[in-house]
């Protein structure tokens, strides 16, 4: 499988169940249902993310022969697509589905308010008995900045710690029509690149987005993506409507003239995936989520070359801590073993690049102690890689310096915190508000991002139905709560 880091501006579910054999030391996971001492492994069911693959069984029974060995768990992976995830795990969890992990985050079936709702397990303990491992590798600015109401819900995954936007591009159009990047960062700087690829590839996308794409602005937001904000440039911590505010206008404005002049797909709107057209190369530039030698990895992937521009500076934000985490059911029958599970799968190199790549020799192949290259079956096994643990273990590309590891360490270092980093909005007060705009949202958001409509008319329109929907009374119960947090934090 790929290193590659997918687009976190796509969605994607994923099903994985994982069977866990007994310790010796007879933990309450280590027995059977009248409290008997078993050999027979218990099954953890895990859920996570990423596009459907066709290898995972055959790839899942090669990672439980080893987990069984080692802590005695078997796994069984089943996948669903992007656009599904978020609302498949709220049906599950509210149903009462079995399950022991599942992936979650900050954009994809949402953390803190899972964690608030009570779907998640407290892991404070957890971490200190069984998770040490994990303990030990996470930069503490993950647990730290991962606490919610004072507690860990989740494992975030050892990756790169600041968000940075970049235009990725495909080299291989680049260079055939000897085009250049000095100038490109902004979203209106793509214009002269776009209009070249029109005129000479009709049937590639120019920029390629789906119904997840944000254009960056410079605003923190207080729940990702609803349209509340506060300015990153700004420290009055006054939260605003995204859609009232200049940069945002600009950018809808540009989005929709692209949109009109054929450089954004026709049906933005409601693609769930540009996974299709990154396997063929049938695109142009799309905007990604950085890490160190990001470059590497996409090209790795996608069987191409792919470059990158910044898009916007590297911030550490809430959504960036919380990108990509892992949680234990509140339901999860086997607490302890779903915890050595994690604590195995973000220390241990071999299960570690198991599940991220396949199987050696298949799969992939190393060409040194720590660095390997797909083989043509990778293309049945392509996972995200952010999305499964710690990254800091995942086997090198190739083309990757010796001190990637380290880099990505000065990476972190380097990030700024953005002005929300810490805060966490407790929407007990406007529930009901918050669901209302959430509908309004899915009204109006995908067609106004992707530039499909007009801006100058349906901001307006939007902004209406936000309003009657509660927006401005969820927007002042937030300032109130920054108000207090800014208090108490001194800021």
């Amino acid at each position: 499988m790929s290193k590659m880091k997918k687009n976190l501006v796509t969605t994607l579910g994923l099903t994985l169940a994982v069977s866990l054999t007994l310790s010796a030391c007879g933990s309450k996971d280590a027995g059977d249902a009248k409290g008997n001492a078993t050999n027979k492994p218990v099954e953890l069911i895990w859920y996570t993310i990423g596009t459907p693959q066709k290898d995972v069984d055959r790839v899942m029974a090669e990672v439980s022969k080893y987990t069984a060995e080692k802590i005695g768990v078997t796994v069984k992976m089943n996948m669903t697509d992007w656009g599904d995830y978020a609302q498949k795990m709220q049906v599950m969890t509210a149903s009462g589905t079995p399950m022991d992990i599942m992936f979650t985050s900050s954009w994809a079936f949402d953390y803190v308010q899972n964690a608030r709702k009570g779907a998640f397990k407290p892991i404070d303990e957890l971490l200190q008995k069984n998770g040490q491992g994990i303990v030990k590798e996470l930069d503490p600015a993950f647990l730290s900045g991962s606490k919610v109401d004072g507690h860990n819900y989740g494992v975030p995954a050892n990756k790169e710690l600041p968000a940075q936007d970049v235009w990725r591009f495909n080299k291989n159009l680049l260079d055939k029509y000897n085009l250049n990047l000095d100038n490109v960062k902004t979203l209106e700087s793509l214009e002269p690149l776009l209009q070249t690829i029109k005129a000479k590839e009709p049937n590639t996308y120019g920029l390629a987005v789906d119904k997840n794409y944000m254009p960056y602005v410079p605003y923190d937001y207080i729940v990702e993506k609803m349209p509340m904000a506060v300015s990153i440039d700004n420290k009055d911590y006054k939260v605003v409507n995204i859609l009232d505010t200049p940069e945002m206008k600009q950018a809808l404005k540009t989005m929709n003239k692209y949109y009109k002049a054929g450089y954004v797909p026709t049906e933005a709107s409601t693609l769930t995936s540009l996974n299709d057209v990154q396997v063929t190369g049938k695109w142009f530039t799309d905007k990604a989520t950085n890490q160190p030698f990001a470059d590497n990895l996409w090209s790795a992937s996608y069987g191409y070359p792919v470059v990158s521009k910044p898009a916007s500076p590297a911030l550490i934000y809430n959504w960036s801590v919380m990108g990509s985490m892992q949680a234990i059911s509140a339901n999860s029958k086997y607490p302890e073993k779903a915890m050595e599970f994690l604590n195995l799968l973000n220390t241990d190199p071999v299960l570690r690049n198991m599940v991220d790549s396949g199987i050696e020799g298949e799969h992939y192949k190393k060409v040194d102690n720590d660095k390997m290259e797909n083989l043509p079956a990778s293309k049945n096994y392509d996972m995200p890689t952010f999305s499964l643990g710690n990254v800091l273990l995942t086997y090198k590309d190739v083309k990757d310096p010796e001190n990637k590891w380290e880099e990505f360490k000065k990476f972190n270092d380097t990030g700024v915190p953005a002005p929300l980093l810490g805060f966490n909005f407790d929407p007990s007060k406007v529930i009901n508000e918050i669901a209302a705009v959430q509908n309004v949202k899915e009204e109006f958001w995908a067609t106004l991002m992707t530039g499909t409509v007009d801006p100058d008319k349906y901001i307006p329109l939007a902004n209406e139905k936000f309003k009657a929907a509660g927006l401005d009374k969820i927007m002042a119960e937030a300032q109130s709560q920054i108000d207090a947090w800014k208090a108490a934090n001194k800021k």
